[in-house]
Parts: structure tokens; sequence; C-alpha cells
């Protein structure tokens, strides 16, 4: 079988900037399955569907021509990067994720990015619904204080506008929505290994993966390129 690790946790823990940088010691393949999940909220927002319209949206993910390539996320073969960063495209992307529909058209997306020599991905449900057999399984977590102003700084170091306010307020909203929607939750899978990055580097927080992967695969399966 293909290997997989999955990291999950709410935004603002650094679940996709270790799950890249961890992708890239290995030498293995990575998928952000949110970025699925933003660009259908993006493609619905455009196409004026109402968030409660669930055939509609689950119809519009099943059509979804979406490419990852070179680092681009394209729709329709237009790249939709960086508008799918915005916190808007967050929001939506967790109305989306709320119906069980839309879910089951994306999963095939998330299940098909499982190529040799393995796979890591980051999400909300990646170790509960969507891997649920994962060989190694995390879940990030943080303060509300440190997710907030983590995500500030990543916005505003790309120029987009944000308060830290306005940011704690949508994370807190958006957090709520996700562990109580009634198909697949944020939660951590009862065989996670928990990680609480408050207060700690990225650096630091990629260290601690790396040993916990180190400790299923055997050094020489896991180094630089995955040899």
């Amino acid at each position: 079988m293909i290997p997989v690790v999955t990291i999950d946790g709410p935004a603002g823990t650094g679940k996709g900037t270790i799950a890249e940088r961890l992708a890239r010691h290995l030498g293995w393949h990575y998928l952000d399955s949110g970025a699925l999940y933003r660009v259908l909220g993006l493609a619905a927002a455009r196409a004026g569907l109402a968030w409660e319209a669930e055939a509609d949206l689950a119809r519009l993910a099943a059509g979804l021509r979406l490419e990852f390539r070179d680092g681009a996320v394209l729709l329709e073969g237009e790249d939709v990067g960086a508008a799918i960063r915005t916190e808007q495209a967050g929001d939506a992307a967790s109305r989306v994720a709320a119906h069980a529909a839309v879910r089951a058209e994306l999963l095939a997306w998330q299940r098909q990015a499982v190529q040799a020599p393995g796979l890591v991905a980051d999400g909300r449900d990646l170790g509960t619904a969507v891997f649920p057999r994962a060989t190694v399984k995390l879940f990030l977590t943080a303060s509300p204080e440190e997710r907030a102003k983590r995500r500030y700084k990543q916005l505003k170091e790309k120029g987009l506008d944000a308060t830290l306010e306005g940011l704690a307020r949508t994370i807190a909203e958006r957090d709520q929505r996700d562990r109580q929607r009634a198909v697949a939750p944020l939660r951590p899978a009862a065989d996670a290994r928990l990680i609480d990055t408050t207060g700690i580097g990225i650096d630091e927080v990629l260290e601690q993966v790396v040993r916990v992967v180190a400790r299923q695969w055997p050094p020489r399966t896991v180094g630089p390129g995955g040899g």
C-alpha cells in the first residue's frame, strides 16, 4: 500500500506549511484538500449559488474543471491561487463543505492524489473521513489568539486587508461551523497524534513531525527525496 500522512487541524495552526515542507522532505506528493473546497466556494459565488443549495453545489462540484499544475491552482484554466486565499474564500469553503453531497463529489479528487512513493495531505477531516487508514495521522492545534495573529500576518504579507479582531471573530465562527457540521466534523482521529503549535516556530514543529514519521518508517525510506 502507498503510505499516507494526514495533517488535520483548524486554520492558523500551520498545518499547510508543515504538510508542504514534510512532503518535500520525504520526496512525496502533497495534497492541500482545503484548496478543493475554496475553489468550489469561489466557483459557487461566481455562479450566484446559495450556500444552502446542496444539490446545485454538488452538481457544480461534479463538473469542476480544476487543475493543480506547477504550484498553480487552475479553475477553468484561470489561475485562482490568490483568489482562494482570502478570508472570504475560507468562509465560502466552510459553507460548501457542510454538505454531504458536496463532500461525496470531492472525495474522489482527494483519494486520487494517493500516488507512489507516498502522500502528505492536510485538511480538516482527512484522518477521520478521507483517509481513515492513513499510516500516520497528525492533528495540529494552537490557541485562538495565536491562530488569529498568524493569519493576520499571512494576509498582510500578501497585501490583503484584514483586522485582527475581524480575523479572530471569523476564525471562531468557522471553527464552530466546522466542528458542529453533521458530516465529517473537524475533530482529531482517535489514533491521531496531537501537536500544540502555540508559541512554537515552524522549524521546531517540523522537527517534531519528522520524528513521528521516522518512528513509522526506517530513516532510509523517509530521507530527503524519499531515499
